[in-house]
């Protein structure tokens, strides 16, 4: 238990620091858009599929399943580390699943993991366990999304 507890600790300072994060979408053409990420110069450029846009980068969906992949992912190659457990390469794959819900909107209804970790060596058989039993709680992005998330929209026509 001590060591699921310095682990929460640790991932919480690093939640802490991620509190003021801002992402701004910006209107490039059509249904391009470009996001920026407040504290970096990485931007990701992001697009519909037809018959709206061209898919000149992921859609609104594609960047959720990325964000779920890439949580699930850091949280387990953590709780490895922590352990002691050289990781050699993870590799993740992410579908999300679409469907209309019951008032014809489309939504993603499923989120498919497979997360595909090679070790260095074979490690301590019970570390790896606890890792794997878990890594998920300390994925904010997707306990958020199992959890459901608030958002408060607001606009401003100009």
């Amino acid at each position: 238990m001590l060591k699921a507890t310095v682990i929460l600790r640790t991932v919480h300072r690093a939640l802490m620091s991620e509190t003021s994060a801002r992402v701004t979408v910006e209107l490039l053409h059509d249904y391009v858009f470009r996001a920026s990420f407040s504290g970096t110069d990485a931007t990701l450029v992001m697009d519909e599929p037809e018959p709206l846009g061209k898919l000149e980068g992921p859609n609104a969906s594609r960047v959720l399943a990325a964000a779920i992949g890439n949580c699930l992912s850091a949280s387990l190659a953590f709780c490895l580390r922590k352990s002691k457990i050289e990781v050699s390469s993870i590799r993740t794959e992410v579908e999300p699943r679409t469907e209309r819900n019951e008032r014809g909107y489309w939504r993603v209804k499923v989120v498919n993991v497979k997360i595909n970790v090679t070790l260095v060596s074979p490690g301590d058989p019970a570390r790896i366990r606890r890792c794997l039993e878990i890594f998920e709680n300390y994925c904010v992005v997707t306990g958020a999304v199992r959890e459901g998330v608030q958002v408060n929209v607001s606009t401003n026509l100009g």
